[in-house]
């Protein structure tokens, strides 16, 4: 593949923007009236870091086999729009170490401002000074970047990989590049609890949004859920200690519910699984690197899409699995940190999901 738009592309999205309102696919609408405009797709399960809330050290990947091409993400990516996802973020794993992958956010790009409102991802940084240039360059305004601490011993011993001068360079290059930057913290007990005032206080000085996450129960991480929970209403009870928080009603169209903080002028976001759950107001699909499409993060409920993908009759079979996905996506997940000892809500790894 290369920068220009996918050979197996151009098969049908020129006609998905020309096609006539009245006999284009129905809008994705699921059991509970939520209309779906957001999907997460994720291009690899591959990760050069190994965080330990995500994935033990010994993690096995994908045989790349499995794994759909850049042509077929990019099928999948427009037969979502044909049906009204007006957002895409790119996931993984960590999607820039996936080889080629600025095509597809060039192709992808080449939709914005037609059918498609906004192109961004989630990065843990660590390739981003590589590639921020070509990110705007491919219509990219802001990315999420995971990181949970400054400090270089504490993150060499949370991803088990000594990388945090390679992802602050990245975020400086993006901020550079013109790149809005939001940055991504997993709170932890007993890990980085102490540190987050800093971290929040260092972003909004360098005009950076941060958004707090409850940690999830997905996958076999070895070490225990329990001891890394720390609900968010406790830390907002500490900071509240520290700085003002009004609650406002900004939103990127993901689950965080946002804050301003006074004393530094900067967004605080918190997304609470636990303790405040927002499945209310899913506007979101996710689809992982094989094409596997699962309606819910919390969920084992899924789709096929790949096989949908490499059937004879692709455009139909695609059409029904995203009616089985609207079918059978719950009303909520259900999610538990109370039992010491228990096995993950589900044996997924978050970096197969794609968060």
């Amino acid at each position: 593949m290369n920068d220009n738009v996918p050979t197996s592309a151009t098969r049908k999205p020129d006609l998905i923007l020309l096609r006539d309102p009245a006999t284009a696919p129905a809008p994705l609408v699921d059991g509970f009236q939520r209309r779906i405009t957001y999907l997460r797709l994720s291009v690899t399960d591959r990760c050069d870091l190994r965080c330990s809330y995500c994935m033990p050290e010994r993690m096995t990947f994908l045989p790349k086999k499995e794994v759909l091409s850049l042509e077929e993400l990019y099928d999948l990516a427009t037969g979502f729009i044909a049906r009204g996802v007006t957002k895409i973020r790119i996931t993984g794993g960590e999607p820039l170490v996936r080889r080629d992958i600025i095509d597809l956010f060039s192709a992808l790009g080449r939709r914005l401002g037609h059918d498609l409102a906004e192109l961004t991802l989630t990065t843990n940084g660590t390739q981003l000074a590589t590639h921020a240039e070509a990110l705007a360059k491919a219509g990219v305004k802001r990315v999420n970047v995971s990181l949970d601490t400054l400090d270089r011993e504490r993150f060499a011993q949370l991803t088990r990989r000594d990388s945090l001068p390679q992802v602050l360079d990245g975020i400086a290059a993006a901020k550079a590049a013109g790149l809005k930057v939001k940055l991504n913290a997993v709170a932890l007990k007993g890990v980085n609890a102490d540190e987050l005032p800093d971290l929040i206080a260092w972003a909004h000085g360098e005009g950076h949004d941060v958004t707090l996450i409850e940690v999830m129960p997905l996958g076999d991480v070895e070490e225990e859920r329990l001891d890394q929970y720390l609900p968010l209403d406790d830390v907002r009870a500490r900071l509240e200690q520290r700085w003002t928080l009004k609650d406002i009603a900004f939103s990127t169209g993901g689950p965080a519910r946002y804050v301003e903080v006074a004393e530094t002028g900067g967004r605080l976001g918190f997304i609470t699984p636990h303790t405040g759950n927002f499945c209310s107001g899913c506007n979101r699909l996710r689809v992982t690197a094989t094409g596997q499409l699962y309606p819910c993060l919390g969920g084992g409920e899924r789709v096929d899409l790949r096989a949908a993908l490499r059937s004879d009759d692709p455009e139909t079979r695609l059409a029904e699995a995203l009616n089985e996905a609207l079918r059978i996506k719950p009303e909520k997940h259900h999610f538990r940190m109370d039992a010491r000892g228990a096995a993950p809500a589900l044996a997924r790894h978050m970096s197969m999901t794609g968060g």
